[in-house]
């Protein structure tokens, strides 16, 4: 596969990981321009397990990208990648300008709204490493999106996390308790922040189809 991106995210890169977490993998990849002309269009995306890989291709990954899904915009803001090529660098280079204000909010509280909603169904006497893992990444989501309110940047890695596993431990014992957490959160998401109403789409297109003749090879 033409993979142009591609790196360990989840709780290792958030810092969160313990003796017998998973690791994650997220790349893109892109296929043969050709491909895409044809009756039948090619896969979007290669989930595997043991171990974990998760590939998109390159249109799809720059979709999600711009609808600021949390899960495809960690591949842009790892510390350390595993595959690195030019057309992953110039993506990279444009991360801040693929981020939109109304975008970073519903999709990072909708993730968090969406954790909640599993610890509410979750019984903690029960599965508590389970209802953990849910208010661990309720947390983490909040304030990921506070701090790309805020700066425009995101870390990965969180700056303290015990204090996130805390909380969580906290939110997984009473779930109720998340619901202020998250109204918060919503309240300082809709005060002004420094990103763009709207992401540079122009800046994206203009990426994938540099993509597109790179990888077109007619006659192959």
């Amino acid at each position: 596969m033409n993979v142009l991106l591609s790196g360990v995210v989840g709780s290792v890169a958030h810092g969160l990981a313990h003796e017998g977490s998973d690791v994650d993998r997220l790349g893109m990849f892109a296929v043969p321009t050709e491909r895409l002309h044809g009756l039948h269009r090619p896969r979007e995306s290669h989930v595997s397990t043991g171990p974990d890989v998760t590939l998109h291709e390159a249109g799809k990954a720059v979709r999600l990208i711009l609808a600021c899904n949390p899960t495809a915009g960690e591949l842009l803001w790892l510390a350390r990648y595993e595959t690195r090529t030019p057309l992953g660098d110039e993506l990279v280079a444009m991360r801040g300008r693929l981020l939109s204000e109304r975008a970073v909010r519903d999709a990072y509280l909708g993730y968090a709204r969406q954790q909640f909603r599993k610890l509410l169904a979750r019984d903690p006497a029960t599965d508590p490493a389970k209802a953990a893992k849910h208010a661990r990444h309720l947390v983490r989501l909040v304030r990921q999106a506070e701090q790309l309110h805020r700066t425009g940047h995101l870390t990965l890695r969180v700056e303290d996390p015990d204090a996130v596993r805390e909380l969580g431990e906290s939110f997984a014992a009473a779930p109720l308790r998340a619901e202020t957490f998250l109204a918060r959160a919503a309240d300082r998401l809709d005060a002004p922040g420094v990103l763009p109403e709207a992401p540079d789409e122009a800046a994206a297109d203009a990426w994938l189809r540099r993509v597109r003749a790179a990888f077109y090879r007619p006659g192959e």
